[in-house]
């Protein structure tokens, strides 16, 4: 038997407050913008590629959508 005969959907756990800060961050976000506790929540979400984060100043962030 093979793996993905075992496994139907691969999907990344997220908390609930990260699925509705994904929400919110469909449009290219300044990370500036958002407060200390968003801020936090988006770096790990870039550690998860959830996010993508693009430039190195004053960068901007926006929902990874490539498995959609």
């Amino acid at each position: 038997m093979k793996i993905n005969e075992l496994i139907s959907d691969f999907e990344i756990w997220t908390t609930n407050e990260e699925r509705d800060l994904l929400k919110r961050l469909k449009e290219p976000t300044k990370i500036a913008a958002l407060d200390e506790h968003d801020q936090f929540r988006v770096q790990a979400m870039i550690r998860k590629n959830l996010l993508i984060k693009v430039g190195t100043e004053n960068p901007t962030v926006i929902a990874n959508e490539k498995d959609k």
